[in-house]
């Protein structure tokens, strides 16, 4: 028993570390969720200038964050965690679906698998605030060109069936986007069916004044 007080010690030192380490963490998670919280809400407002800074920003403080709990894997894969990872991949893949080009990757983003694709959920649902207002801008072209994004991320979404304890509850995720792209089909095809009359009478009445 004459070494139980230096085995303490050595315990209640490690215990100090990680407790100081999910400190850390925690408040870099909430700091991570509201920088790409801001970014998007920069993408809807359309100033590009700030959602590239805003996502700058998250990039360094969730690299940071993974480095920080590289000696405590149990701690970067808590919930709080992998909840603040998912938003900054869904912010990084809100921004590729609107602005174009390829989505950055399982890599580039240096996501867990499970996370990657909840963000990627999570982003397509984000598009339907997007095509609203586009829609408002009576842009009939971007918003029906967004639509077939997310119907294109649906269609893939929908193919990755695992339990919750392996994707993170994405079955939960995919059903709720699953609700809101048929809401953004309706609207996307209500407003271009009135367009396309309104344009028909339009044309009527030019021919009828030409009479």
């Amino acid at each position: 028993m004459l070494n139980l007080e230096t085995i303490t010690e050595a315990i209640r030192a490690a215990l100090e570390a990680k407790h100081r380490a999910r400190e850390a963490a925690l408040n870099d998670s909430r700091t991570l969720a509201r920088a790409c919280a801001n970014g998007i809400r920069a993408m809807h407002r359309q100033q590009w200038a700030e959602a590239d800074r805003l996502l700058s920003e998250a990039r360094t403080i969730f690299d940071g964050l993974r480095e920080s709990l590289q000696p405590h894997p149990d701690l970067y894969h808590a919930g709080y965690t992998q909840d603040a990872a998912k938003e900054f991949v869904e912010a990084r893949l809100t921004y590729a679906l609107i602005r174009g080009g390829d989505l950055p990757t399982l890599e580039a983003l240096r996501a867990e698998p499970a996370t990657y694709l909840n963000g990627l959920c999570e982003a397509a649902s984000e598009l339907r605030r997007y095509v609203l207002d586009r829609l408002r801008e009576n842009d009939y072209e971007q918003a029906e060109a967004l639509l077939t994004k997310m119907d294109q991320v649906y269609d893939v979404i929908v193919t990755v069936d695992y339990p919750d304890a392996v994707s993170g509850g994405l079955r939960h995720r995919t059903d709720a986007f699953r609700a809101v792209l048929e809401r953004t089909r309706g609207d996307v095809t209500l407003s271009v069916r009135q367009q396309r009359l309104i344009d028909a009478l339009a044309k009527a009445e030019t021919r009828e004044e030409k009479a």
